[in-house]
C-alpha cells in the first residue's frame, strides 16, 4: 500500500475534515479551489480560533426597557389600590362617624399624593433610559421596596395621628424611598454617561436634596409635636407636587428610540 506524503490528509479522511471544519471552502480569484489533498492536517485546528471568535461577536442581549416600566406602575397601584381598601366605612351613620375617620382620609390622600408623584418622576425617568441592566434593575427594585411600605405607615399613621412613633415611622419611609430614588437616578445616569438627557435635566436637583433634609427635620420633631411633622410632610409633596419640567424640557426633541 501506497504511503501518502508526509502532511497531506489521505483521501478517506477529506469528508471527516470537512466535517470538523464545517466551513465551505470558496475559489479564490486567481487560485481556484484548493485541493483537499493538499491542505496539512495541522490545518483543521486553524480554523477553532475562528469559530470561538464569532461567539464572541455575538452581540448581547438587553433588559427590555417597557418590562421594567410596566412592572413599576403594576407594583405602584397595587400600592395605590392597598390603600384605599384601608379605608373602611364608617360604622355610624351620621356626619360625626364620618368626621372621625378625618385623619385616617387625609393620610391617605397624602401618601396617594406621594404615590403620584414618584409616579410621575419615575415615568419620566425611565423615558431618558437608553440601555437597562443589572444596576438599574436593583435600584428600582429597591425604591419599589421602600414604596411597598407605604400602605402599612399610612394606615399606622392614620389611626395614631397624634402618637410620635407611628410618625416618625413614616418620615423614616419616606426618607428611604427619597434615598432609594436618588441612588436610581445616580444609577442611571453613571449608565447613560454625565452628557445623558437625564443627567443635564436634573442639574443640581435642588429639590432633591432639599426633601431629605425636611424628612430628617420632621422625623425628630416627630418626638415634639407630630403636628409640625405632618406639616413638613405636606410641605415637601407640595414641593414636588408643582409640575417639574426639567426632564420635559431635555427630552421633547432628544427622546431616545426603542
Amino acid at each position: 500500500m501506497t504511503q501518502p506524503a508526509a502532511g497531506v490528509i489521505p483521501a478517506h479522511h477529506r469528508a471527516l475534515f470537512a466535517y470538523r471544519t464545517s466551513r465551505r471552502i470558496e475559489p479564490v480569484a486567481g487560485i481556484g479551489v484548493p485541493d483537499l489533498a493538499v491542505i496539512p492536517v495541522c490545518a483543521s485546528t486553524a480554523f477553532r480560533p475562528i469559530v470561538g471568535a464569532s461567539r464572541t461577536n455575538r452581540p448581547r442581549a438587553t433588559v427590555n426597557k417597557e418590562r421594567l416600566t410596566a412592572f413599576s406602575d403594576g407594583v405602584i397601584a397595587i400600592i395605590i389600590t392597598i390603600m384605599v381598601l384601608e379605608l373602611n366605612p364608617p360604622t355610624g351613620t351620621n356626619w360625626a362617624a364620618l368626621l372621625a375617620m378625618l385623619p385616617t382620609f387625609l393620610s391617605y390622600v397624602l401618601s396617594f399624593t406621594f404615590a403620584a408623584i414618584y409616579w410621575n418622576n419615575h415615568h419620566h425617568m425611565l423615558h431618558t433610559v437608553r440601555r437597562v441592566n443589572g444596576a438599574i434593575l436593583w435600584a428600582n427594585m429597591h425604591l419599589l421596596f421602600w414604596l411597598s411600605l407605604t400602605p402599612f405607615v399610612t394606615a399606622w399613621i392614620g389611626r395614631n395621628y397624634q402618637a410620635p412613633v407611628p410618625t416618625a415611622v413614616y418620615g423614616i419611609v419616606l426618607l428611604l424611598a427619597a434615598i432609594a430614588y436618588y441612588i436610581l437616578q445616580s444609577v442611571i445616569i453613571r449608565a447613560e454617561g454625565p452628557d445623558s438627557a437625564l443627567a443635564t435635566a436634573v442639574g443640581r436637583d435642588i429639590k432633591g436634596k432639599i426633601s431629605p433634609v425636611l424628612y430628617a427635620a420632621a422625623i425628630c420633631l416627630a418626638f415634639v409635636n407630630p403636628a409640625v411633622s405632618d406639616a413638613l410632610y405636606a410641605g415637601v409633596a407640595l414641593i414636588w407636587f408643582i409640575p417639574d419640567r426639567r426632564i420635559e424640557r431635555r427630552t421633547t426633541f432628544t427622546a431616545p428610540q426603542d
